[in-house]
Protein backbone atom coordinates (compact mmCIF):
# COMPACT_ATOMS: atom_id res chain seq x y z
CA UNK A 1 0.00 0.00 0.00
CA UNK A 2 1.43 3.57 -1.08
CA UNK A 3 2.41 5.79 1.59
CA UNK A 4 0.54 9.06 1.63
CA UNK A 5 2.24 12.21 3.07
CA UNK A 6 0.50 15.67 3.11
CA UNK A 7 2.57 18.71 2.26
CA UNK A 8 1.93 22.53 2.55
CA UNK A 9 4.35 24.57 0.27
CA UNK A 10 3.31 27.09 2.07
CA UNK A 11 4.17 26.19 5.26
CA UNK A 12 8.67 27.17 4.57
CA UNK A 13 7.23 30.37 3.72
CA UNK A 14 4.91 31.00 7.11
CA UNK A 15 7.66 29.22 9.29
CA UNK A 16 10.50 31.72 7.89
CA UNK A 17 8.36 34.57 8.72
CA UNK A 18 7.63 33.14 12.25
CA UNK A 19 11.39 32.48 12.79
CA UNK A 20 12.15 36.47 12.09
CA UNK A 21 9.32 37.38 14.08
CA UNK A 22 10.12 35.06 16.89
CA UNK A 23 13.74 36.39 16.80
CA UNK A 24 12.92 40.39 16.71
CA UNK A 25 10.77 39.62 19.97
CA UNK A 26 13.49 37.35 21.71
CA UNK A 27 15.97 40.04 21.37
CA UNK A 28 13.68 42.98 23.01
CA UNK A 29 12.72 40.57 25.35
CA UNK A 30 15.68 39.62 26.74
CA UNK A 31 17.43 43.05 26.54
CA UNK A 32 14.89 44.31 28.53
CA UNK A 33 15.08 41.52 31.16
CA UNK A 34 18.73 42.24 32.05
CA UNK A 35 17.64 46.11 32.41
CA UNK A 36 14.87 45.10 34.62
CA UNK A 37 16.98 43.07 36.67
CA UNK A 38 19.67 45.32 37.01
CA UNK A 39 16.70 47.99 37.77
CA UNK A 40 15.22 45.67 40.51
CA UNK A 41 18.28 45.47 42.23
CA UNK A 42 18.85 49.49 42.12
CA UNK A 43 15.07 50.45 42.65
CA UNK A 44 15.34 47.43 45.49
CA UNK A 45 11.74 47.01 43.62
CA UNK A 46 10.93 43.08 44.52
CA UNK A 47 7.82 43.57 41.94
CA UNK A 48 9.82 44.34 38.83
CA UNK A 49 12.76 41.23 40.11
CA UNK A 50 9.30 39.45 40.20
CA UNK A 51 7.87 40.98 36.78
CA UNK A 52 11.50 40.22 35.80
CA UNK A 53 11.09 36.17 36.29
CA UNK A 54 7.63 36.83 34.40
CA UNK A 55 9.13 38.08 31.63
CA UNK A 56 12.14 35.65 32.05
CA UNK A 57 9.05 32.85 30.61
CA UNK A 58 8.49 34.78 27.87
CA UNK A 59 11.68 34.96 26.70
CA UNK A 60 12.48 31.16 27.59
CA UNK A 61 8.70 30.44 25.46
CA UNK A 62 10.05 32.57 22.73
CA UNK A 63 13.49 30.64 22.70
CA UNK A 64 11.23 27.59 22.93
CA UNK A 65 9.27 28.33 19.68
CA UNK A 66 12.03 29.65 17.75
CA UNK A 67 13.91 26.15 18.82
CA UNK A 68 10.73 23.88 18.00
CA UNK A 69 11.01 25.74 14.27
CA UNK A 70 14.48 24.85 13.82
CA UNK A 71 15.12 21.81 15.43
CA UNK A 72 12.19 20.48 13.64
CA UNK A 73 14.11 20.82 10.43
CA UNK A 74 16.76 19.00 11.75
CA UNK A 75 16.85 15.77 9.64
CA UNK A 76 16.42 12.17 11.79
CA UNK A 77 19.15 9.42 11.73
CA UNK A 78 19.94 6.46 12.20
CA UNK A 79 20.83 7.40 15.97
CA UNK A 80 17.60 9.16 16.57
CA UNK A 81 14.95 8.24 14.46
CA UNK A 82 12.40 10.42 15.39
CA UNK A 83 15.16 13.50 14.97
CA UNK A 84 15.71 16.17 17.69
CA UNK A 85 11.96 17.40 18.27
CA UNK A 86 12.46 16.30 22.18
CA UNK A 87 14.57 19.39 22.73
CA UNK A 88 11.67 21.36 22.56
CA UNK A 89 10.25 19.19 25.81
CA UNK A 90 13.38 19.14 27.78
CA UNK A 91 14.01 23.40 27.42
CA UNK A 92 10.11 23.47 28.64
CA UNK A 93 10.96 21.33 31.77
CA UNK A 94 14.67 22.85 32.12
CA UNK A 95 11.83 26.37 32.31
CA UNK A 96 9.51 25.23 34.05
CA UNK A 97 11.90 23.96 36.79
CA UNK A 98 14.36 27.48 37.14
CA UNK A 99 10.95 29.30 37.39
CA UNK A 100 9.70 27.21 40.64
CA UNK A 101 13.37 28.59 41.75
CA UNK A 102 13.06 32.33 41.31
CA UNK A 103 9.36 31.61 42.77
CA UNK A 104 10.50 30.20 45.72
CA UNK A 105 12.89 32.95 45.88
CA UNK A 106 10.70 35.92 45.51
CA UNK A 107 8.19 34.27 47.69
CA UNK A 108 10.92 33.94 50.71
CA UNK A 109 12.35 37.76 49.91
CA UNK A 110 8.72 38.91 50.17
CA UNK A 111 8.42 37.37 53.35
CA UNK A 112 11.62 38.77 54.82
CA UNK A 113 10.23 41.52 53.53
CA UNK A 114 6.93 42.38 55.39
CA UNK A 115 8.33 43.13 58.55
CA UNK A 116 11.21 45.42 57.50
CA UNK A 117 10.54 46.85 54.12
CA UNK A 118 13.19 49.06 52.30
CA UNK A 119 12.84 52.29 50.70
CA UNK A 120 11.27 51.60 47.31
CA UNK A 121 12.68 54.28 44.40
CA UNK A 122 9.46 54.45 42.96
CA UNK A 123 9.79 56.84 40.13
CA UNK A 124 12.85 54.76 38.79
CA UNK A 125 10.25 51.62 39.24
CA UNK A 126 7.44 52.91 37.26
CA UNK A 127 9.92 54.48 34.38
CA UNK A 128 11.08 50.89 33.94
CA UNK A 129 7.60 49.19 33.97
CA UNK A 130 5.98 51.49 31.41
CA UNK A 131 9.08 50.66 28.99
CA UNK A 132 8.28 47.06 29.87
CA UNK A 133 4.91 47.54 29.27
CA UNK A 134 5.76 49.60 26.12
CA UNK A 135 7.81 46.39 24.71
CA UNK A 136 5.33 43.73 25.43
CA UNK A 137 3.03 45.48 23.32
CA UNK A 138 5.47 45.69 21.07
CA UNK A 139 6.17 42.17 20.45
CA UNK A 140 2.26 41.33 20.70
CA UNK A 141 1.99 43.42 17.91
CA UNK A 142 4.96 41.62 16.04
CA UNK A 143 3.37 37.99 16.78
CA UNK A 144 -0.40 38.46 16.69
CA UNK A 145 -0.93 37.66 12.60
CA UNK A 146 1.47 34.50 13.30
CA UNK A 147 -0.35 33.31 16.15
CA UNK A 148 -3.77 33.14 14.11
CA UNK A 149 -1.75 30.77 11.94
CA UNK A 150 0.71 28.78 14.57
CA UNK A 151 -0.54 27.17 17.95
CA UNK A 152 3.64 27.54 18.71
CA UNK A 153 3.72 31.14 17.70
CA UNK A 154 0.53 31.53 19.92
CA UNK A 155 1.72 30.00 23.10
CA UNK A 156 4.79 32.64 22.96
CA UNK A 157 2.06 35.70 22.31
CA UNK A 158 -0.14 34.70 25.05
CA UNK A 159 3.63 34.92 27.42
CA UNK A 160 3.92 38.19 26.22
CA UNK A 161 -0.04 39.34 26.76
CA UNK A 162 0.39 38.13 30.17
CA UNK A 163 3.45 40.05 30.91
CA UNK A 164 2.07 43.11 29.75
CA UNK A 165 -0.71 42.64 32.78
CA UNK A 166 1.96 41.92 34.77
CA UNK A 167 3.88 45.26 33.88
CA UNK A 168 0.46 46.95 34.10
CA UNK A 169 0.47 45.80 38.07
CA UNK A 170 4.00 47.30 38.54
CA UNK A 171 3.03 50.55 37.16
CA UNK A 172 0.01 50.85 39.57
CA UNK A 173 2.32 49.65 42.80
CA UNK A 174 4.96 52.42 41.90
CA UNK A 175 2.33 55.36 41.62
CA UNK A 176 0.87 53.80 44.83
CA UNK A 177 3.97 54.00 46.39
CA UNK A 178 4.68 57.73 45.13
CA UNK A 179 1.77 59.27 46.38
CA UNK A 180 1.13 57.14 49.70
CA UNK A 181 4.83 55.89 50.78
CA UNK A 182 3.21 52.81 51.54
CA UNK A 183 6.51 50.70 50.71
CA UNK A 184 4.92 47.66 51.93
CA UNK A 185 2.61 47.83 48.16
CA UNK A 186 5.99 46.65 46.27
CA UNK A 187 5.73 43.64 48.46
CA UNK A 188 1.95 42.79 47.89
CA UNK A 189 2.80 43.39 44.08
CA UNK A 190 5.70 40.97 43.44
CA UNK A 191 3.84 38.22 45.31
CA UNK A 192 0.97 38.25 43.23
CA UNK A 193 2.79 38.40 40.13
CA UNK A 194 4.38 35.35 41.63
CA UNK A 195 1.02 33.68 42.34
CA UNK A 196 0.27 34.75 38.87
CA UNK A 197 3.42 32.75 37.54
CA UNK A 198 3.11 29.85 39.45
CA UNK A 199 -0.13 27.72 38.05
CA UNK A 200 0.91 27.96 34.21
CA UNK A 201 4.75 26.98 35.53
CA UNK A 202 2.85 23.62 37.09
CA UNK A 203 0.78 23.05 33.88
CA UNK A 204 3.42 23.45 32.00
CA UNK A 205 6.22 21.23 34.18
CA UNK A 206 3.09 18.71 33.97
CA UNK A 207 2.48 18.61 30.49
CA UNK A 208 6.55 18.43 29.89
CA UNK A 209 6.70 15.38 32.22
CA UNK A 210 3.81 13.29 30.87
CA UNK A 211 5.31 14.05 27.47
CA UNK A 212 8.70 12.52 28.84
CA UNK A 213 6.89 9.39 30.45
CA UNK A 214 4.93 8.39 26.90
CA UNK A 215 1.80 9.78 28.76
CA UNK A 216 -1.29 10.28 26.39
CA UNK A 217 -1.41 13.90 25.65
CA UNK A 218 -4.00 15.75 27.21
CA UNK A 219 -5.80 16.31 24.24
CA UNK A 220 -6.43 13.38 23.49
CA UNK A 221 -9.75 11.85 24.58
CA UNK A 222 -8.91 8.23 24.95
CA UNK A 223 -11.90 6.17 25.43
CA UNK A 224 -13.59 8.36 23.07
CA UNK A 225 -10.65 7.08 20.40
CA UNK A 226 -10.65 3.33 21.70
CA UNK A 227 -15.35 3.95 20.88
CA UNK A 228 -14.55 5.39 17.49
CA UNK A 229 -12.46 2.42 16.42
CA UNK A 230 -14.58 -0.33 17.50
CA UNK A 231 -16.89 1.84 15.82
CA UNK A 232 -15.41 1.46 12.06
CA UNK A 233 -17.06 -1.31 9.91
CA UNK A 234 -15.58 -4.69 10.50
CA UNK A 235 -13.90 -4.18 13.50
CA UNK A 236 -14.63 -6.75 16.09
CA UNK A 237 -12.02 -5.74 18.41
CA UNK A 238 -9.09 -4.00 19.32
CA UNK A 239 -5.73 -4.46 21.09
CA UNK A 240 -2.53 -2.93 21.56
CA UNK A 241 -3.28 0.78 21.44
CA UNK A 242 -1.38 3.14 22.23
CA UNK A 243 -1.00 6.40 22.42
CA UNK A 244 1.83 9.30 23.24
CA UNK A 245 3.32 12.04 21.63
CA UNK A 246 7.19 13.34 20.81
CA UNK A 247 6.29 16.78 21.45
CA UNK A 248 3.64 19.17 22.32
CA UNK A 249 2.37 18.70 18.71
CA UNK A 250 3.72 15.89 17.42
CA UNK A 251 1.05 12.89 18.53
CA UNK A 252 1.85 9.07 17.20
CA UNK A 253 -0.37 5.90 17.69
CA UNK A 254 -0.09 2.56 16.94
CA UNK A 255 -3.44 -0.17 16.88
CA UNK A 256 -3.97 -3.75 15.91
CA UNK A 257 -7.70 -4.14 14.60
CA UNK A 258 -9.29 -7.74 14.50
CA UNK A 259 -11.32 -7.27 11.25
CA UNK A 260 -12.12 -10.87 9.80
CA UNK A 261 -14.46 -9.73 7.17
CA UNK A 262 -13.79 -6.22 6.39
CA UNK A 263 -12.61 -4.48 3.40
CA UNK A 264 -9.23 -4.45 4.42
CA UNK A 265 -7.98 -1.44 2.08
CA UNK A 266 -11.54 0.53 2.79
CA UNK A 267 -10.76 0.07 6.65
CA UNK A 268 -7.17 1.02 6.22
CA UNK A 269 -8.04 4.74 4.82
CA UNK A 270 -11.78 5.02 7.08
CA UNK A 271 -9.29 4.36 9.90
CA UNK A 272 -6.96 6.92 9.15
CA UNK A 273 -8.94 9.66 8.19
CA UNK A 274 -11.13 9.54 11.26
CA UNK A 275 -7.75 9.23 13.38
CA UNK A 276 -6.51 12.39 11.94
CA UNK A 277 -9.26 14.70 11.24
CA UNK A 278 -11.33 13.91 14.36
CA UNK A 279 -8.48 13.37 16.88
CA UNK A 280 -5.41 15.41 16.06
CA UNK A 281 -3.19 11.80 15.03
CA UNK A 282 -0.16 13.17 13.25
CA UNK A 283 1.48 10.03 13.03
CA UNK A 284 0.54 6.29 13.03
CA UNK A 285 0.77 2.33 12.73
CA UNK A 286 -2.37 0.40 11.99
CA UNK A 287 -2.25 -3.63 12.12
CA UNK A 288 -5.16 -5.20 10.24
CA UNK A 289 -6.08 -8.59 11.47
CA UNK A 290 -7.99 -11.90 10.20
CA UNK A 291 -6.39 -14.71 12.11
CA UNK A 292 -7.87 -15.15 15.94
CA UNK A 293 -4.72 -17.29 16.81
CA UNK A 294 -2.89 -14.15 15.71
CA UNK A 295 -5.57 -11.71 18.33
CA UNK A 296 -5.08 -14.35 21.18
CA UNK A 297 -1.45 -14.51 21.23
CA UNK A 298 -1.34 -10.45 21.47
CA UNK A 299 -3.96 -10.71 24.19
CA UNK A 300 -1.70 -12.96 26.38
CA UNK A 301 1.36 -10.85 25.31
CA UNK A 302 -0.15 -7.70 25.91
CA UNK A 303 2.60 -6.10 28.34
CA UNK A 304 5.27 -6.85 25.30
CA UNK A 305 5.92 -3.64 23.58
CA UNK A 306 4.07 -3.21 19.91
CA UNK A 307 7.10 -3.79 18.30
CA UNK A 308 8.03 -7.02 19.01
CA UNK A 309 4.60 -8.73 18.08
CA UNK A 310 5.12 -9.75 14.31
CA UNK A 311 3.27 -12.90 12.52
CA UNK A 312 3.73 -14.20 9.77
CA UNK A 313 -0.05 -15.83 9.79
CA UNK A 314 -1.60 -12.15 10.16
CA UNK A 315 -1.81 -10.98 6.09
CA UNK A 316 -1.42 -7.38 8.23
CA UNK A 317 -0.90 -3.57 6.60
CA UNK A 318 1.49 -2.32 8.80
CA UNK A 319 1.82 1.40 7.39
CA UNK A 320 3.08 4.74 9.03
CA UNK A 321 1.09 7.57 8.02
CA UNK A 322 2.67 11.12 8.49
CA UNK A 323 0.63 13.91 7.79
Amino acid sequence: MAEHHGHDHSHAVVTEGNVKKLSFALALTTTFLIVEVVAGFITQSLALLSDAAHMFTDAAALAIALVAIKIGKMPADNKRTFGYQRFEILAALFNALMLFVVAIYILYEAYQRFSTPPEIQSMGMMIVAVIGLIINLISMRILFSSSQESLNVKGAYLEVLSDALGSVGVIIGAAVIYFTGWMWVDTVIAVLIGFWVLPRTWILLKQSINILLEGVPEEIDIEKLRNDLLALKGVESIHQLKVWAITSKNVHLTVHLYAPEADRNALYFEAIDMLQHQHGITEMTLQIEEDECVVRHHTHNSDHAHGHHQDDHAHSHDQSHQH
